[in-house]
């Protein structure tokens, strides 16, 4: 009966190559195995070992289970018996390595069923996605259940305070949610519990978030982990509240104050799929019912649509900017648009009609359908177009259980996906794949995907980019009005080098239906040529990436913003050009001019960082580097164009940084437990380490291009914990060591240099002494040494300082030591003379500028004076006024300052109006790429009002 399903066609001679291979190897394994078979079955098994690497691996490796294979488990599948096996399987287990290798084995041996089921086309895809799905949740539960019982009698049941167990409730996500599966998926989970409470029956009562923390930890590992046998799942927890930088497990009622208050458009689209997993009870229906609401408006929504829209941009540029190709999931007309026309439809419409709140998309489109919202030759285009992707999908994966959606590269792998779906060679098979996309993508841009792009008009600037003599070049010109002599030439110069270059047929047909549209936004300048030598560097470094040109082509909005932009600001057109991702940035103006709110950049980032796979940290650091850009790009654009007031710029880069720097930690932390585990004395996800900002990053006056200040602090010494010497890891480490090796990784993060730059450059000579101290130090030995062995002008720096990243007892404990530091008693007369001292130096070591011209940060009366200023203040008057020790910018230092009558509000007002101004002009400056220094006779008022207030408070210099 195996037999039935099994092509008589004989493989392709290199699949038979490859599938004698395996078979060798398997007979070395078991000698016999040829004696147990017959002469269809050995003709089947060896097929299947030609087809999948992934299949011919395991059978080598454990062949007892070719026979039953063969004997009937291919035909029939039971998927209620995955959960009864493995709870058989389990019980009586109480080692986690033992539970391990049974999960992992189980998986593996399902998997070659699955795996060849449908490479021997035993099942329709629908029904193989449901067995992956059944197979996924089935391990899932089964981990679960056996880690829950095992760790309620090491520590107790949770319960709530009536004394009611409680369990943990996984959330599956996506496919998972939907069982719609594909084979090598990862397994994107939320973990949640019904009610706070404590353990009861164990030796010391435990709250039940923190068991189920460590359960969730534990769970994790158990199906994550590389082991001899592999692993079960990859496990992705970022879609929990808060990504990475929340607590891994929340009860019902943080989750739903998560999603009421904070809930994101992107996180409504991945609860469509959310699914409680296991069986069902009523825990899974509160908690169905309390999400509903976020998810489905009771109202017809169609903002959803723009939602969706921005989302699809953003997969598109990742395609881009990975410079992925032949992508049947995310590229234009891929199984993502199928899932986002068919989400679209349940988020606008779901709060009205119940029978679209369901995860599976084969159910959503059937009810489309008879809903009346879908054509019948729509939905039967989708769904088959859909069918077809999927199935292609399913097999690319199993070859080599690799999560991957990108078409083969070699012959030997489109051999394999051809032959089970019934394609004569890669050429028939591509064309099938092309006309399903073309019609995705086409329903696609009628739901969600808004109007089609400009098409190249009859311009005179057509005739401009193609004429050869000059006379005719200023004849066109004349016409126009334009009497701008330099663009022509200009224009000429470049288009001959262009020539030059070596760029495909594509590339050269997009450039000439690209050039006349970017010469008519020429046309309505000013002076043409002043913005056209900015925007010819950017077209320089994209001139052999055709996407990009055809992007800005596309696009009417990135032209008029790339012109408008790269004429502002050089320093713009020159992020541009080392950048060219950025040019995404500019195709919708609205985006590109509404910054991020400054308490959004970390939920922003960590939507970002949603779309690179966790493991890949290689991507993940080239993520977070685009993401700094992009954001630097909307902030400098605002700034630029006067939508965002200058003094909010530096908040905004501060800001970013910030989450920058929480994201780098995680990641930083991420890896170095991954291999170590983690400080033993450690609770409930802390960290027990700190990131101090000095400088412009303390101040909160970073700007474009400032480096970091940083400080890293722990709070780990063996006289408070003696009893934790270690981390808890594989590889165990010294937890000082363990502190240091964190330290350095951040540094690394920060300072790789991968496509898109360094992160940030990180200084870190402030930490206590300089260049040869510790990289980390203890909080308390740092207090120790603020207050014996610090100089005055570290005690001058700790006046900007502030914690950027820190658990809020860690954070606490700084503030405490900062302020004691600050209010040490100081004689004032030798404090002014040291710190007037100080500015001499660095006024004699940086000053270098022109007579007559005006250095923003260093000339007497500018940037410098006003902090230093400040910091005096603050350091002489800290232990009469402890409110002093409050604020780390010198805004807000005067402020206090003059409220506390220290400086009259005169001054107080001269101080802050100059240093305002000196900023927002280092900014400019800095955008228009010039030294920044001024004529004297434009800050004259300014620098005066300064000099005479420093030699008032400090004393004349000497």
């Amino acid at each position: 009966m195996a037999m039935e399903n099994s092509s008589s066609q004989a493989l392709p001679a290199e699949m038979e190559q490859v599938a004698q291979q395996h078979w060798q190897r398997l007979l070395e394994a078991c000698p016999d195995m040829q004696e147990q078979l017959t002469s269809l079955q050995t003709t089947e098994l060896q097929r299947i070992m030609g087809l999948s690497e992934f299949v011919a691996e395991q059978l080598c490796r454990h062949p007892n289970w070719v026979v039953s294979l063969l004997e009937g488990q291919l035909t029939e599948l039971d998927r209620e018996s995955f959960s009864i096996e493995l709870d058989s399987l389990l019980s009586g287990v109480s080692d986690e390595e033992q539970a391990k290798a049974i999960l992992r084995r189980y998986r593996n041996r399902q998997m070659v069923r699955l795996a060849w089921r449908d490479f021997g086309n035993y099942a329709e895809l629908q029904g193989s996605l449901l067995d992956l799905s059944a197979l996924a949740e089935a391990l899932i539960i089964a981990g679960r259940d056996w880690l829950y019982t095992q760790m309620c009698q090491q520590s107790g049941t949770p319960c709530d305070s009536e004394g009611n167990p409680q369990p943990l409730m996984i959330l599956g996500m996506g496919k998972l949610g939907g069982r719609e599966l594909n084979f090598s998926s990862d397994i994107d989970l939320i973990f949640t519990f019904p009610e706070h409470g404590e353990t009861q029956g164990g030796r010391r009562a435990q709250d039940n978030q923190q068991f189920f923390i460590r359960m969730g930890q534990r769970l994790i590992n158990l199906l994550h982990q590389v082991t001899v046998d592999g692993f079960v799942y990859r496990v992705d927890m970022r879609l929990r509240p808060y990504g990475e930088s929340g607590p891994l497990v929340v009860s019902f009622s943080g989750l739903e104050d998560y999603y009421q208050e904070q809930g994101r458009d992107w996180e409504r689209y991945a609860m469509v799929k959310a699914r409680a997993l296991g069986p069902w009870s009523a825990y899974s229906d509160e908690l169905h019912d309390m999400l509903r609401p976020f998810v489905y408006r009771r109202y017809i929504d169609f903002s959803a649509i723009e939602s969706l829209r921005k989302m699809k941009q953003l997969i598109t540029q990742e395609v881009r900017r990975r410079q992925l190709t032949d992508n049947i999931k995310l590229g234009a007309g891929g199984i993502r648009e199928v899932e986002f026309v068919v989400q679209s439809f349940q988020l606008i419409r779901g709060g009205r009609e119940p029978a679209l709140r369901q995860q599976s998309l084969f159910a959503a489109i059937d009810t489309l359908y008879s809903l009346g919202q879908l054509e019948y030759l729509a939905v039967d285009e989708l769904k088959h177009s859909y069918l077809l992707l999927r199935r292609v999908e399913n097999l690319l994966q199993a070859i080599g259980d690799q999560q991957t959606q990108t078409l083969p590269e070699t012959n030997l792998d489109w051999q394999r996906l051809c032959l089970p779906m019934d394609m004569a060679d890669e050429a028939e098979l591509r064309s099938e794949i092309d006309a399903a996309m073309a019609k995705i993508h086409r329903y696609f841009k009628d739901t969600v995907g808004g109007q089609d792009s400009d098409e190249v008009n009859d311009l005179w600037t057509q005739q401009l980019w193609n004429v050869q003599e000059d006379s005719d070049a200023h004849g066109l010109m004349n016409e126009q009005g334009l009497e701008d002599e330099a663009l022509w030439p200009a224009l000429k110069d470049w288009r001959a080098t262009v020539a030059k270059r070596t760029i495909g047929p594509r590339g050269r047909d997009t450039l000439d239906k690209l050039m006349p549209l970017l010469l008519q936004e020429f046309s309505h300048l000013q002076q043409p040529s002043k913005a056209f030598a900015p925007v010819s560097k950017v077209l320089d470094q994209i001139l052999t990436r055709t996407t990009y040109l055809e992007l800005l082509f596309e696009n009417p909005g990135a032209r008029q913003q790339l012109v408008s932009l790269c004429l502002a600001s050089p320093w713009i057109g020159e992020q541009l050009a080392k950048f060219p991702m950025l040019l995404d940035e500019l195709i919708d103006p609205a985006h590109l001019y509404d910054t991020t709110s400054l308490d959004d950049y970390p939920s922003e980032l960590r939507q970002y960082l949603l779309r690179v796979p966790e493991e890949d940290m290689e991507q993940q650091m080239e993520a977070l580097r685009q993401f700094k850009l992009s954001q630097q790009l909307k902030i400098a654009a605002a700034d630029v164009t006067g939508v965002l007031p200058v003094m909010q710029v530096s908040d905004h880069l501060t800001f970013l940084a910030e989450a920058i720097i929480e994201q780098v930690v995680a990641q930083a932390w991420h890896q170095i437990t991954a291999r170590h585990g983690v400080p033993s004395h450690l609770q409930n996800g802390e960290m027990g380490f700190a990131v101090i900002g000095y400088g412009k990053a303390g101040g909160i006056e970073l700007g474009y291009g400032s480096d970091l200040d940083l400080v890293f602090l722990h709070d780990y010494s063996r006289e408070k914990y003696p009893d934790s010497l270690q981390t808890n890891g594989d590889r165990p480490l010294d937890i000082g060591h363990f502190y240091l090796k964190l330290a350095q990784r951040v540094l690394h993060l920060f300072s790789t240099r991968t496509t898109s730059g360094e992160l940030y450059e990180v200084d870190m000579r402030l930490r206590p002494s300089g260049a040869s101290g510790l990289l980390v130090s203890e909080i308390e030995n740092f207090g120790t040494y603020q207050k014996e062995e610090a100089w005055t002008w570290e005690h001058q720096a700790l006046v900007r300082a502030r914690v950027l990243f820190g658990e809020n007892r860690l954070a606490a404990r700084f503030s405490e030591l900062r302020g004691e530091v600050l209010a040490l008693p100081r004689d004032k007369a030798e404090l002014a003379k040291q710190v007037r001292e100080m500015r001499q130096k660095m006024r004699a070591h940086l000053l270098k500028v022109d007579e007559g011209c005006f250095d923003l940060k260093q000339s007497a009366g500018g940037i410098a004076d006003i902090e230093f200023i400040a910091q005096y203040l603050v350091l002489a008057n800290t232990h009469e006024y402890p409110e002093l020790a409050i604020w780390s910018d010198n805004v807000r230092i005067f402020e206090v300052l003059s409220e506390l009558e220290l400086i009259t509000d005169i001054r107080a007002q001269y101080l802050t109006q100059a240093y305002c101004y000196l900023r927002d002009e280092s900014h400019h400056l800095t955008l228009q790429q010039a030294n920044t220094t001024l004529p004297l006779e434009q800050v004259a008022e300014h620098a005066q009002r300064v000099l005479d207030i420093y030699e008032f408070i400090l004393g004349r210099s000497e």
